[in-house]
C-alpha cells in the first residue's frame, strides 16, 4: 500500500462496533478511520427487551460509540448520511460537508415497513431503536404521574420482536399499575406467530401471550390508523375489526432507508444492498456492507441481529485483505441458528430448528451472553 487510505464506516451496529474492536489489536499504517453515526450510544437489540422491562441500566445495553472511537484513534463525526455519490466516492451527510472515501462499510440496520399506511403518522415504529426508547420513557413517566388512569398498548407484527417487546412491556407496566388497568392487543397478518420458528415455539408464544391478558389478533392485516378522541387512535383493519387504543408500536417487516436505493449501489426489491460472501457489494467492491442493511442473494437469511454479530470479524478481516492486496475470505452464514426469546419473567423460550423449551435456566444463558458480548466494550 503506497498511499494512505481513507476507511470511512457508516453506522455504529453490531458488525462495525466488533470490526473496529478488531481493528484496534491489528491495525494498519497509513490507514485512517471515520465513523459517521447520528448517535453515541448504540443500542444492543439483545439486551433492548430487557431493558424495556426494568431489567438492565441504559448503559448496560448501550455502546459507547464515543468511547470505542477513541480507544480505537478513529475519528467520530456525529451527523446522519444523506446520500451517496460514488463518482466521486463520497458520503453526503445533513450537516457537514461531504466526506471522501477509498474504502466505505455500511452498517446501519433497518426500519419497519409500514407499507404507505393511512394515518402511519401516528405510529411509533421499533427502529430507529433511540425514538423508540423515548416514546417508551416519556409513557412510563405518564403512567407514574396518573397511576389510577387505564392504558391500552397496540403493536403490529407477530414475528420474535413484537412478540418480546409485547410480553416485556406489559412486565414493566405491571410493577407500577393494576393489571385492569392494562390492556395490549397483538396484530399479525399471518395465522401463525413467529413464522421463522417451529410449530412449537409458535404455540407456546401465542398461549404465553394469552396467558399474560394480551389479545392476540390472528390473520389480521392493519390497513389504517385514525385520530379517534384525545389520547386515542383507531386501528382499522381489512376484516372490519376496529380497536380505539393509546400507543401503537410498529414491529413489521424490515425495509432500507430511501438514500440507499437512490445510490447507485444494487440493491433487492425491499432496497437492501446485495452482498457476496466477502461481504463486498455486488456492484462496487471497495463498499462493504454488513447487518440488516445487507442482504446476501445466494444466502437467505431472516433479519436478525445473531447475523450482524457474527459478520463483525470476517468484515476486519477483509478490510485489511482488501488494503493489503490479498484474496478476501468468504463468510458463510449459519442455516441453523439458536434464538433466546425472553418472556419479560426473566425466563426465555430456546429456538433451535425444530427444538424448543422454556426455563429460567434459558433467561440464565442468554443474560450470560448478553453481558458477554457487552463486556468487550466496557
Amino acid at each position: 500500500m503506497s498511499r494512505s487510505q481513507h476507511l470511512v464506516l457508516i453506522g455504529g451496529g453490531h458488525s462495525h462496533a466488533i470490526a473496529l474492536k478488531e481493528w484496534q489489536k491489528n491495525p494498519i499504517t497509513k490507514v485512517k478511520l471515520t465513523l459517521i453515526t447520528n448517535v453515541l450510544q448504540t443500542p444492543y437489540s439483545g439486551m433492548l427487551p430487557g431493558y424495556i422491562a426494568g431489567f438492565y441500566r441504559f448503559e448496560e445495553t448501550h455502546i459507547d460509540l464515543k468511547k470505542l472511537t477513541q480507544l480505537t484513534q478513529t475519528k467520530l463525526v456525529l451527523t446522519t448520511a444523506i446520500a451517496l455519490d460514488l463518482i466521486k466516492n463520497q458520503v453526503i451527510c445533513a450537516d457537514c460537508a461531504p466526506i471522501r472515501f477509498d474504502i466505505l462499510s455500511i452498517d446501519i440496520g433497518s426500519t419497519p415497513t409500514l407499507l404507505n399506511i393511512v394515518g402511519s403518522e401516528y405510529v411509533i415504529p421499533a427502529k430507529p431503536v433511540p425514538q423508540l426508547l423515548e416514546v417508551w420513557e416519556n409513557l412510563l413517566k405518564c403512567v407514574h404521574q396518573n397511576p389510577e388512569k387505564p392504558i391500552s398498548i397496540s403493536i403490529v407484527g407477530g414475528g420474535a420482536g413484537g412478540v418480546e417487546l409485547a410480553l416485556n412491556m406489559r412486565s414493566r407496566l405491571q410493577t407500577i399499575l393494576p393489571s385492569h388497568l392494562i390492556t395490549f392487543h397483538l396484530f399479525h397478518r399471518g395465522q401463525k406467530l413467529l413464522e421463522h420458528h417451529n410449530s412449537w415455539v409458535s404455540e407456546k408464544l401465542e398461549k404465553i401471550l394469552r396467558e399474560r391478558e394480551i389479545q392476540v389478533h390472528l390473520g389480521e392485516t392493519v390497513q389504517s390508523i385514525q385520530a379517534d378522541e384525545l389520547d386515542f387512535y383507531k386501528i382499522n383493519c381489512q376484516s372490519n375489526l376496529s380497536i380505539k387504543t393509546n400507543y401503537i408500536f410498529w414491529v413489521t417487516q424490515a425495509s432500507a432507508p430511501d438514500w440507499i436505493k437512490h445510490s447507485d449501489l444494487s440493491t433487492d426489491s425491499s432496497g437492501f444492498i446485495l452482498i457476496k460472501n466477502t461481504l463486498q457489494t455486488l456492484s462496487h467492491q471497495h463498499i462493504f456492507a454488513t447487518g440488516d442493511i445487507a442482504t446476501m442473494p445466494d444466502y437467505p437469511r431472516p433479519k436478525a441481529g445473531v447475523f450482524a454479530v457474527r459478520q463483525g470479524k470476517p468484515l476486519v478481516e477483509n478490510w485489511r485483505n482488501f488494503l493489503l492486496n490479498k484474496p478476501l475470505k468468504p463468510y458463510f452464514p449459519q442455516k441453523t441458528y439458536l434464538n433466546l426469546i425472553g418472556t419479560g419473567d426473566k425466563k426465555a423460550i430456546a429456538s433451535w430448528g425444530n427444538w424448543g423449551c422454556q426455563s429460567r435456566y434459558c433467561w440464565q444463558w442468554k443474560d450470560y451472553l448478553d453481558r458477554q458480548f457487552m463486556e468487550q466494550f466496557t
